[in-house]
């Protein structure tokens, strides 16, 4: 439970509480709960600060021990220590919480939630058959941070193939831009099910995750398109400000 700010008198020494009743400021986020909450699953790290004659923490001003990070997931965590209650959002930040406080079954449980499984097993193999993926993302957003001079947009050309066949189009449809070649990333051919749809989604997601905002549109027809086998290119717009 998150608790408001309050004030105290005196600061509490950083001794073993005398009271089953604990008060926690995790970076800023204030939360009270039971000692034996906390040492729920003895061999974690959790359980560890706060075992002993004397807990390894310091406190703040108030007297409340002292968890010196950010605290915004922490919530998720307590709920699973008083009832083993799973979160429903956010999984990914609270697994890397259970990590931090080394909670076995609790890393186990989210590992083995559907947004895990589908993010970590379908998502990723499907992008391990995609040829140079990640150093695709890499070059993309090379090439975007350069055009960002004096601008507030880049658009950026990517060229989706999603088979063998769309690689044999590749080298004529790229003779129908008029930007060099260079400029162009190419994504594919893979084998696997996703569609070319859920490939731009994956390129957007992992675009977005390293704080830029993106969009991506079909690229709209050229005189020098002449063949409906050419809409595999698509605009990857940066938006700096």
């Amino acid at each position: 439970m998150s608790l408001p700010d309050f004030k105290s008198h005196g600061k509490q020494p950083a001794t073993a509480p005398k009271s089953p009743v604990v008060q926690l400021n995790v970076g800023g986020h204030l939360f009270c709960t039971f000692l034996s909450t906390l040492r729920r699953h003895p061999d974690s790290r959790l359980a560890e600060l706060f075992s002993g004659h004397k807990p390894r923490l310091g406190t703040d001003p108030e007297g409340r021990f002292f968890i010196d990070r950010d605290g915004t997931h922490f919530s998720a965590v307590l709920d699973f220590l008083r009832s083993d209650r799973l979160p429903t959002e956010n999984i990914k930040e609270v697994l890397r919480e259970a990590l931090h406080y080394d909670i076995k079954p609790l890393v186990k449980r989210l590992e083995d939630t559907p947004q895990h499984f589908g993010e970590t097993v379908g998502r990723q193999q499907f992008l391990s058959r995609v040829p140079h993926y990640l150093e695709n993302i890499e070059v993309l957003i090379r090439i975007a941070r350069a055009e960002a001079i004096a601008s507030r947009h880049s658009s950026i050309l990517i060229c989706v193939l999603r088979t063998e066949e769309d690689l044999g189009l590749h080298d004529s449809a790229m003779g129908s831009l008029e930007v060099g070649k260079e400029s162009v990333v190419t994504f594919g051919p893979w084998k696997a099910s996703p569609s070319v749809a859920d490939l731009l989604d994956c390129i957007t997601m992992d675009v977005e995750r390293r704080g830029y905002n993106v969009s991506v549109k079909p690229h709209a027809a050229d005189r020098g398109f002449l063949s409906r086998s050419y809409d595999c290119f698509y605009k990857v717009n940066f938006t700096w400000w």
